[in-house]
């Protein structure tokens, strides 16, 4: 998709009068209608912009249609140095890993399983901890 500027009109802003224009168009062999220059500017349309159609109780309604270019988003291969994203692939990776070898916790059906599983996880962990130990 070739990029489009993304652009939210301001009707109050136009320079044109806030009333809806009643003009018409002739639709052409291939369903072709050009909207009205007085309409387009009003609606902050030009050359290259996406619309919507819709038909609604009755009528045709055309809509701007807002289209992000995601190219001009920063990802994250523009944040790390190669280093780094070596270090994050790796992390991935191994994640994965423990993933493939089942080494995951259960899924569970409600918040009080959830707790109940962090309790009895700690009361595991509690005879493991260097506090413990010197007990």
């Amino acid at each position: 998709m070739l990029p489009v500027e993304a652009r939210i009109p301001d009707f109050r802003k136009s320079g044109e009068p806030s009333y809806f224009m009643n003009t018409s168009a002739k639709i052409q062999t291939k369903g072709q209608v050009t909207i009205p220059t007085s309409v387009r500017r009003q609606a902050g349309l030009s050359k290259g912009d996406l619309v919507n159609f819709a038909f609604q109780r009755g009528k045709i309604v055309i809509t701007p249609k807002l289209v992000i270019d995601r190219s001009e988003f920063p990802n994250a291969d523009d944040e790390y140095t190669p280093a780094q994203r070596r270090m994050i692939d790796a992390r991935l990776e191994a994640a994965a890993a423990e993933v493939r070898k089942g080494n995951v916790s259960a899924a569970f059906d409600n918040i009080a399983d959830f707790a109940a599983a962090l309790k009895a996880d700690a009361k595991q962990l509690k005879g493991k901890t260097r506090r413990s130990a010197r007990r």
